[in-house]
């Protein structure tokens, strides 16, 4: 099974040697992806802005692998402070309420830099359907 790799260009990718996701057969991982900008500053006022630009940057990299947000089963996301999930999940609610893919949220101590907030990873499964591209 041939895998195809997704990249953001982040200088991060190939400094740590990962792929913001990769896809194998019908299966796409994301990799744990933040709320910041081209030079890894972290955007936005707090989780739900952070929470926004992450989702924006694995919509991105699934539609890189032929995939859509529609095609998650599974989000793993990690916040430094648990007592602002009601930001994260209201952003987060925005992009899969109709969805729900199966979610965990863990609180972590911090994340690279002390402003980040949020990172979320996800695995998705493309179903066929006619409108896919993915060759």
């Amino acid at each position: 099974m041939s895998k195809k790799k997704i990249s953001s260009a982040s200088p991060w990718e190939s400094m740590f040697g990962y792929s913001r996701a990769i896809r194998v057969g019908n299966t796409v991982y994301v990799a744990g992806t933040t709320g910041t900008d081209t030079e890894g500053n972290p955007v936005g006022h707090g989780a739900y802005d952070q929470t926004k630009a992450a989702l924006s940057k694995i919509h991105a990299a699934l539609g890189d692998a032929g995939a859509t947000l529609r095609d998650v089963v599974c989000v793993r996301a990690y916040v430094t402070n648990i007592d602002e999930w009601p930001e994260m999940a209201r952003a987060y609610g925005e992009a899969f309420s109709k969805i729900r893919p199966a979610l965990t949220i863990v609180e972590v101590s911090r994340l690279y830099k002390p402003k980040m907030l949020v990172e979320i990873e996800v695995v998705a499964v493309v179903e066929e359907r006619k409108d896919d591209v993915f060759i």
